[in-house]
């Protein structure tokens, strides 16, 4: 099984992103867990046709067993969402905490066997919860999503540092920078600069490209909603970057048809 972390800056596109790997890896055939990790609960939404689903923590509230708020989506892809507190009234890295023991607890992960998970984790704040992919085992492999805009390589450079405190004691380690463009003046340059300076390389650039608001409108990734274009290309590119930058750590992969 892959066990890949996708961190970045609360809105720099990181969830469209890892939709759209999750959605191309579905389309060749694997088998693919995304969790999203943001108290918003919408990093799998346009897997799911723009519904948003009952999160793990809701499920748990409600009596309900964790397994039931994993949903099918685009290709036979697996969708959950840790969930949070409303704003102001709790502490979002302790929610997804509790649903990740939950997850453990009811062997969820087990059942549904993936070929490959991915965690969608925001990354402003690399807290005790919002660490836990790159601990404790839960992912292998970390990928963060950039542009050349100086928070976006502010909260990059802090996600790096934390990853490499971390991976002494056998945690994830960090395997590239993806570059969601922003149109930054020298964007490129500014983001090999970056990459180099925290001891990593860029592992494909996604341009700016109005594409993604159009599939966004109706509720699909790009590689659903416009599979011939060259956005959903470069969305398949990046998706065989991920594999070749991670390693499996349980064994050979399946493909399912």
């Amino acid at each position: 099984m892959r066990r890949i972390a996708l961190y970045g800056k609360g809105g720099i596109g990181k969830s469209t992103v890892s939709s759209n790997i999750t959605a191309s890896l579905s389309k060749k055939g694997y088998k693919v867990l995304q969790i999203g990790c943001d108290p918003k609960a919408d990093s799998t939404r346009f897997l799911l046709g723009g519904r948003v689903p009952m999160t793990i923590l809701d499920a748990m509230k409600g009596g309900i067993s964790a397994e039931e708020a994993v949903l099918r989506g685009t290709g036979g892809c697996y969708c959950a969402e840790c969930g949070g507190p409303r704003p102001g009234t709790g502490c979002a890295g302790r929610g997804i905490i509790a649903a990740f023991e939950q997850l453990e607890k009811e062997k969820v992960i087990e059942k549904i066997s993936p070929d490959i998970l991915i965690y969608d984790v925001l990354g402003d704040v690399v807290c005790g919860g919002f660490a836990m992919p790159i601990r404790n085992g839960y992912a292998k492999d970390v990928f963060i999503v950039s542009s050349g805009e100086m928070m976006s390589l502010y909260a990059a450079s802090n996600i790096a540092m934390a990853i490499s405190d971390l991976k002494w004691d056998g945690y994830a380690e960090l395997r590239g920078i993806i570059q969601n463009s922003r149109g930054v003046e020298d964007e490129d340059s500014i983001l090999d600069k970056a990459a180099s300076e925290i001891g990593t390389k860029i592992i494909r650039r996604i341009p700016r490209d109005r594409t993604v608001q159009q599939c966004e409108s109706i509720g699909k990734t790009v590689v659903e909603g416009y599979p011939n274009s060259v956005l959903s290309a470069i969305y398949d590119g990046l998706a065989d970057a991920i594999l070749e930058s991670s390693s499996d750590s349980e064994g050979g992969m399946r493909i399912v048809r």
